[in-house]
Parts: C-alpha cells; structure tokens; sequence
C-alpha cells in the first residue's frame, strides 16, 4: 500500500496529471452518458492516461467517490433552488419566478445530472435515501414559500408538490421546448401553480434573466 501511495502522489503532482476534480468531473459525465456501471477507475484512469493507483491519493475508495458525486449533485441541484425559494419577494409570482430561474439556467440545476442521479437511486437503497431527502428539502423550501405568501397550510403543501413534480416529471419524460414556447406559457403556468396572475414586469424580468443565461440576452 506505501507504494500504491507513492506511486499515487507521483502520478498527482506530476505536471498534466489528474487531479481530484478531473476524476470528479469524469465521474460525473460517465454517470451521465453511460450510468453508475461505467463509473470505474479502471476505465476512469485509461480515459485521463493516468495510472489506476493514482485514484487512491483523492479518494479513500470507489465508495468514497460515490458519496462526493453525491454531495456534488446536492450543491449542484439543490442548493440553488433553496435558495431562490427564500429569497425575499413581493408577491408569490415574483417568488415562483426566483425557483423558474433554476429551470432557464443548468449553471443552477442540472436536469441531466438530475435524472441520471435518479436512475442510479432505483438500484442503490442509499442513493435512494439521499435523493429523497433532497427531495423533501425542496418540497418543504417551496411549501415554505407558499406559506410566507399567506396560503393555507394544506395548500402550500399541494401547490408546491404540483409546482415540483410538473418540472422533475417534464424532465424525466425528456421534454424539450425552446424558450419562445416557454415563455408564452409562463402567465399561464404561474396561474395554475399560484392561482394569480403575475404583472407585466415581473414577466419581463423573468425573460430578461432566462435569455441572459441561454446567451440570447
């Protein structure tokens, strides 16, 4: 095992060599493409032309690995929309509007590192349990959301478990819709999930802000 280190520390500070976010990033991707089977270190360390031993001087183990892609797809996909769920707001609309932003920009949320998350949590009963805590830590931030905007308890909960799972649903059935198309359904989605309709300002802020982040603005 020292020489495994060795050979490890070597192959990392050697210039061009891998470093822990190369393997992240890589991980990432294969789970993305190709599923959690072909996240290997093998097949990792052929792809970064670097020795297999040299995995062992960022992670502990291939377990290790697993939970850092977990914990990457956590920062990833669910702190943005905690936080856009809190950020103050005038109205309800305007506050909809703030989570909308998760949906326009994939810097905030990822729906194919979403989805490829969630596949990997139908055969594996701990990812299973992350994922649904990250689930229910959306859920209670948009119920949260609804309640600071003087719904009812019972409603806040449902509006926002509609709100949610009509996105998380849109992108596990692989619906793609180009932002003209989206755009002329925002009034009418904010109008189903909230119940109010939203001033024109508020519309063209939201716009603004997703044309900006497809590189349109």
């Amino acid at each position: 095992m020292v020489v495994i280190a060795a050979q490890a520390k070597s192959d990392a500070m050697a210039p061009g060599r891998s470093t822990r976010e190369d393997w992240l990033k890589l991980a990432l991707q294969t789970l993305i493409r190709d599923g959690i089977d072909r996240v290997k270190i093998q097949i990792m360390a052929k792809q970064l032309n670097v020795s297999r031993s040299s995995f062992y001087w960022f992670f502990k183990s291939p377990q290790d690995l697993h939970d850092q892609m977990l914990e990457q797809w956590l920062e990833k996909n669910t702190g943005p929309i905690l936080q856009r769920a809190l950020r103050p707001a005038r109205t309800i609309c305007e506050a909809i509007l703030n989570v909308f932003e998760c949906w326009v920009n994939e810097d905030l949320f990822d729906p194919h590192l979403d989805v490829a998350v969630r596949l990997w949590a139908r055969r594996a009963p701990e990812v299973l349990e992350v994922v649904s805590g990250a689930d229910q830590q959306r859920l209670d931030a948009l119920t949260g959301m609804f309640l600071r905007h003087g719904f009812a308890e019972t409603d806040a909960l449902v509006r926002a478990r509609v709100l949610y799972f009509t996105q998380i649903g849109q992108y596990t059935l692989d619906i793609c819709e180009d932002l003209d198309v989206r755009f002329s359904r925002t009034r009418a989605y904010l109008l189903a999930f909230c119940g109010q309709e939203p001033s024109e300002n508020e519309l063209a802020r939201f716009k603004g802000i997703a044309l900006t982040a497809s590189g349109k603005g």
